[in-house]
Parts: structure tokens; sequence; C-alpha cells
């Protein structure tokens, strides 16, 4: 799910994607592995993006559920 992000005041700027990682794909130098090349754990994960565009951060998670992933993203962490 692609949302916006928003100021205290209301105001959107840019976006970001919500996701599920099923805490298994890794393939080598790939954003989902640390830095031992273990698997991220499974979860609900935000990152900044556009539609159709490359990322613009690195995945931020895991969460429980989606919605604790949005609220994160909407809360500038």
């Amino acid at each position: 799910m692609y949302a916006r992000f928003e100021t205290e005041e209301g105001e959107k700027y840019g976006s970001f994607e919500t996701f599920y990682h099923d805490g298994q794909r890794v393939a080598d130098g790939d954003c989902w592995a640390d830095e031992d090349g273990n698997p991220m754990p499974a979860g609900w994960y935000w990152w900044a993006c556009f539609p159709g565009c490359m990322p613009d951060s690195d995945p931020h998670g895991p969460f429980d559920t989606e919605e604790e992933a949005e609220a994160d993203a909407k809360n500038g962490e």
C-alpha cells in the first residue's frame, strides 16, 4: 500500500509503501539481509518510496500489523 507522509498540520508530502516480508527471501547484498547475511525477521515494513520507483530509504520494521507500520511511518520514525 502506498500512502503520503503528513506534517503535524495535516499537510501531505512525499510517499511511503507498506509491505509484508516473509523473512526468507535473501540474496547477496540485498536489503533483506543484515550485515552478517542473515534474513531480516518476518513482518510488516515501510520505506519511503514513490509508486514505480526504487525505495528512498531502508526498510523500517518489522511490525505486527500493516496499521502499525503505517502509523510509524506517519510519525516520522
